[in-house]
């Protein structure tokens, strides 16, 4: 059975929609701002920049009235649902069938956690919210979908971080052929709040350059994104019947663990995932690679290391990591734009390759049509994710 992605909702840094993180991809252009530092969470000499969602973005997709039980960061999910859905040509509350729901996060509703602590330990726990509290769960955002559009199918939340949106991609994808759902709505959303920003700061995993800068011999860390991506994903033959368009088909989904890895960094197990990258991905060949390269430096090595060992004649690489930032959703949009054959500018940030890893990112020219794409996120912690967008 295949199953076809008809609808992609994206809000992020870039704007509203995949229009517009279309353009950014093709200028090569970083969609870094400014962390409000007034809190006092962050340390002096810390990373300064963010990639946040311009407000008025937010308020486009998501009407206050609509909104106003919400957190950010379900109100980000909802945007891209909606947006989602209008590109897949499916109303809101879709009338005919059971819809799933798979939502990957690495943070969750961060604010309303920390309005809920902060109620608690300066108030007392009679102060608590119940609004904060409920919203302030993980899957928040997954049960605020099912409730704006009905959907009554199986509905799960993923926390597997970089590897998240790729594993949501394969739940939702699952429960079709399943025959569990007849579609589902599948993605990654995340909000950065001041204090997430600092905690990463404390654990030297943001650039202290404020730039990300993917496979290249001077990154420092990663720029952390907020935003929500959304994909419809639906039986290729129902999707045919309503006369929909499809925007890529998807193809072999393959995951793995790198049990070297330590809890909170990425491991050395780079011939044992670029084994079970070629055995499950298949021998036929690529015509573009999406890395999860982000400007981390021990992410990027192990990226490199098992696309090298894996494919010796290595398609070219994108790394959109370098415009939309870390998590967020924007990688997971940018992969479907690049199996659609949507042009991506120079990697942002890319400048000096680095003699350890042997791979040096796209470099902006134009690159024919693709037929098969592959999407590469491997996660600190260990967990690893791949899938191939083919071109309907």
């Amino acid at each position: 059975m295949s199953v076809v992605v008809t609808g992609l909702g994206t809000i992020g840094p870039w704007g509203t929609g995949a229009d517009a993180l279309a353009v950014a991809l093709r200028d090569g252009r970083p969609c870094a701002r400014g962390v409000d530092r007034a809190a006092g969470y962050h340390r002096r000499g810390s990373a300064r920049a963010s990639a946040l969602v311009p407000p008025e973005a937010l308020a486009a997709a998501v009407p206050p009235a609509l909104g106003r039980r919400m957190s950010p960061c379900s109100k980000l999910a909802v945007g891209a649902t909606r947006l989602a859905l209008r590109d897949a040509g499916l109303p809101d509350r879709p009338a005919e069938g059971v819809t799933a729901v798979a939502l990957a996060t690495n943070f969750g509703p961060s604010s309303c956690t920390e309005e809920l602590l902060r109620q608690i330990l300066d108030e007392g726990p009679e102060a608590a919210s119940p609004f904060a509290f409920t919203e302030c769960v993980a899957n928040a955002p997954a049960g605020q979908i099912a409730i704006f559009t009905g959907a009554r199918g199986p509905n799960a939340t993923v926390m597997q971080r970089e590897a998240g949106a790729l594993l949501a991609v394969a739940r939702g994808a699952a429960e079709i052929r399943a025959g569990r759902a007849d579609r589902a709505l599948v993605g990654s959303v995340d909000e950065v709040t001041p204090l997430t920003h600092a905690i990463l700061d404390r654990f030297r995993a943001l650039s202290r350059s404020d730039v990300a800068r993917p496979f290249d011999r001077r990154r420092d860390g990663f720029l952390v994104s907020e935003g929500a991506a959304v994909l419809v994903l639906e039986r290729e033959e129902d999707a045919r019947a309503r006369g929909a368009r499809v925007r890529a088909r998807i193809g072999p989904l393959a995951r793995a663990f790198d049990a070297g890895a330590p809890p909170h960094g990425w491991g050395t197990g780079s011939d044992a995932l670029a084994g079970a990258l070629r055995e499950r991905v298949g021998p036929a060949p690529l015509d573009r690679v999406v890395s999860g390269a982000s400007g981390a430096r021990a992410g990027d090595r192990l990226q490199a290391r098992v696309l090298r060992a894996a494919f010796p004649d290595l398609a070219p690489v994108l790394a959109p990591k370098g415009v939309t930032g870390e998590f967020g959703g924007g990688f997971l949009a940018a992969a479907v734009l690049a199996a659609e054959g949507a042009p991506f500018g120079p990697t942002a940030g890319f400048a000096e390759p680095d003699p350890g890893l042997g791979l040096v990112p796209h470099d902006g020219r134009p690159l024919p049509p693709p037929g098969r794409v592959l999407v590469s996120a491997l996660a600190s912690g260990g967990a690893a994710a791949w899938l191939v967008l083919e071109r309907p």
